[in-house]
């Protein structure tokens, strides 16, 4: 067996081990006697190698120790700890005043939904306050949109980059065979 333990160290670790003394107690005697620097993790690996075992060390592997049932209060605990420790702290600031979004330039009709036909913006009035009847634009809509021109804009948030640089799509129908 190749190492760069000389035999005579290899000796001395066997007998150290057959009379009861720890890798560790056995490695500082070794380094005493030979005047080596071996750790006590070298003569564990060297034990190893050899096929022996130290003081109280058995030659099967150790059984994993059974994990203990999770305590629910101590889990909470340490879960409440982390999320405290992970989020910042965010500053709360006092709520805006709600803003009131209508068209100056359009005087709507205040139809109400039963009135209204396929045509019309379905743009809402009212219903702010409890009771008040909820009434409708009324004026003609914009293609492709509930609402009319200007209730559109109100409405609709200007377009992102990736909507402005894509062009139009022209789909060709084809007879499936």
């Amino acid at each position: 067996m190749q190492s760069n333990w000389a035999e005579q160290h290899s000796q001395a670790l066997r007998e150290y081990l057959q009379k009861g003394m720890t890798y560790s107690e056995a490695a500082k005697a070794i380094n005493a006697r030979f005047g080596t620097s071996y750790s006590r993790n070298a003569a564990i690996g060297r034990a190893k190698r050899m096929g022996i075992s130290g003081a109280g060390q058995p030659d099967r592997p150790l059984r994993a120790k059974k994990p203990r049932p999770p305590n629910p209060k101590r889990l909470l605990k340490k879960r409440a700890g982390l999320l405290k420790a992970s989020r910042p702290r965010v500053k709360v600031f006092a709520r805006a005043a709600a803003l009131k979004l209508r068209c100056v330039a359009v005087v709507p009709r205040h139809l109400s939904l039963i009135e209204l036909e396929d045509g019309d913006c379905r743009y809402p009035y009212g219903g702010e306050a409890e009771g008040e009847a909820i009434t409708f634009c009324g004026h003609p809509r914009r293609d492709g949109s509930s609402y009319c021109v200007s209730h559109f804009h109100l409405t609709s948030l200007p377009p992102t980059t990736s909507e402005r640089s894509a062009g139009k799509v022209v789909l060709r129908l084809v007879e499936a065979a």
